[in-house]
């Protein structure tokens, strides 16, 4: 048998339970369009790479996620921005 707390026999996972909820930044500021001109706004959700950041990291909601990749790639198209690096 093994010796010790009951707590101590549980693993702790290195993230927390609860995590603060992530919200969409365009349905929080009520934009409806995204602009593939407005870089600076589609550089907050590009990584260093060029990398478009997943929603779960983001936390933008799927329809302004899908609205946002385009956005990005249409300024990849015009070179307003960098296509990722490998």
């Amino acid at each position: 048998m093994r010796r010790g707390s009951k707590s101590s026999d549980k693993k702790t996972s290195p993230y927390p339970k609860k995590q603060k909820r992530k919200f969409c930044f365009f349905c929080k500021e009520k934009i409806d369009y995204i602009d593939y001109k407005d870089v600076g706004l589609m550089r907050r959700f590009l990584s260093e790479r060029g990398k478009i950041r997943p929603r779960r990291v983001t936390g933008t909601c799927a329809q302004h996620q899908v609205e946002l990749s385009k956005a990005i790639k249409n300024a990849r198209e015009v070179a307003l921005l960098p296509y990722p690096r490998k």
